[in-house]
């Protein structure tokens, strides 16, 4: 049996966890954008590489290139999580980073099925298949490598700032198409400007890799390793202790639970406002963009909060105040006047942050560091794929009703919430 390894790591210095921090920040950013800009110009990008069609085609075209990466994740999961756990954090988080960045990129330079016919559509899909595998290996992989980084009493603040990194990614993607939207006519988006959004990952992916090559890896993982505490089967290892079992069980089914907040704030709320309450496309962006600025100036106070009282106290405090008060913002919202929408998005964007700013160090805390990165992953992605697959259909559907055949689709980034405060163990 291996021996055990002391899960008290001495911290590193300010300078190494700033870069750290960076590191860790930048991927998340990358990822968010990457996957984002295509949810937002996918009405777009239906017509470029796709033959005009019926609506109802058009809707299946739709789902199947923006749904594929949430089906490949798990196997990007599997990959990356071995990678994670056996040949280091660093090294996959710095693969998976160049992997999605050149994946599109590469979108961006595809010729349309005017130029090439079936061959665009099917590169394109190929590259989302790229974009997905890397995807998979990413988030969680970032929120471990921040969690293994950070010093005991400081873990809640430093992955909070992720969390951060991936609601400013969701907001300079919406921001970066209504851009796109009110400087070029249709026919110059459709023409070129589409590839725009897709070839800024050329110096984000630079600048990722940049920060991302110059980090050692976790000194816990460092240290377990060379006591060859690495575990070898780390899902035989999860359902054979039932400690284990409950924690597999609690990530998969507490977040599937707890997933709407992100959905009734970030993706369902533009069409809301656009389509129930007749609120112009930059009204409705106006009160988006405010709610992610709100959720994202909260999540750090959230996440040094459950430093300091724990992280069921501020879960469990953030779920109580969107029972009592998310009835109140919704009268807010439906008053008609852009002031009192903006105020109630901000109310509930600042409650969802007690949820969003810790459910990933909850999750991180539920696992030893010798199977960590693996179950994180595979766990996480099968959740999300989960709720896609119920979602986006219905989504589709709705829109459709209201005579969008070609919905411009937001993306869906899933922040859950969680229960129990752990340790870390080796």
């Amino acid at each position: 049996m291996a021996t055990a390894v002391s899960p008290t790591v001495p911290g590193p210095d300010p300078a190494t966890l700033r870069r750290v921090t960076l590191a860790g920040c930048v991927g998340v950013f990358v990822e968010l954008y990457d996957n984002g800009v295509y949810g937002f110009l996918a009405g777009t990008l239906v017509v470029v590489f796709f033959p005009e069609q019926s609506a109802r085609t058009a809707l299946l075209l739709t789902f199947l290139t923006f749904g594929i990466p949430f089906f490949v994740r798990p196997l990007g999961a599997m990959v990356c999580g071995y990678l994670g756990d056996r040949a280091g954090r660093q090294r996959t988080l710095v693969l998976v980073i160049l992997l999605i960045s050149a994946a599109t990129a590469a979108i961006g330079l595809l010729p349309g099925y005017a130029a090439i016919g079936i061959a665009a559509p099917a590169l394109l899909m190929l590259l989302r298949f790229a974009q997905g595998f890397s995807v998979g290996g990413e988030a969680a992989g970032a929120m471990t490598f921040l969690a293994e980084y950070a010093p005991e009493g400081r873990r809640g603040r430093l992955t909070s700032y992720a969390q951060i990194a991936s609601f400013t990614a969701l907001l300079a993607g919406a921001l970066t198409a209504a851009l796109l939207d009110a400087t070029l006519s249709e026919d110059a988006i459709r023409s070129w400007g589409w590839r725009i959004p897709f070839l800024l990952a050329v110096p984000m992916g630079a600048i990722g890799f940049y920060i991302r090559n110059r980090i050692a890896d976790t000194p816990r993982f460092e240290r377990l390793r060379a006591a060859h505490g690495l575990s070898r089967n780390p899902l035989r290892e999860a359902f054979a202790d039932p400690v284990h079992r409950r924690a597999v069980l609690l990530a998969v089914v507490v977040p599937l639970l707890n997933g709407s907040g992100y959905y009734v704030l970030f993706a369902y709320m533009p069409t809301y406002l656009t389509a129930e309450l007749h609120f112009s496309v930059v009204r409705g962006l106006i009160v988006t963009a405010c709610s992610l600025v709100a959720v994202g100036a909260a999540i750090p106070y959230a996440g040094r909060l459950s430093d300091r009282i724990g992280r069921r106290a501020v879960v469990g405090g953030s779920a109580l105040a969107m029972a009592v008060f998310g009835y109140p913002c919704y009268l807010l919202l439906v008053q008609g006047s852009l002031v009192s929408a903006v105020l109630g998005a901000v109310l509930l964007a600042v409650i969802f942050a007690g949820h969003t700013g810790v459910i990933h160090v909850l999750l991180v805390e539920l696992f030893p560091t010798r199977v960590r990165y693996r179950l994180r992953v595979r766990l996480q992605h099968l959740r999300r794929a989960l709720r896609r697959f119920r979602a986006l259909p219905d989504d589709l559907a709705h829109r459709a009703d209201r005579g969008h055949p070609r919905p411009r689709l937001l993306p869906r980034r899933h922040r859950a919430r969680h229960l129990p405060r752990g340790a870390d163990p080796p």
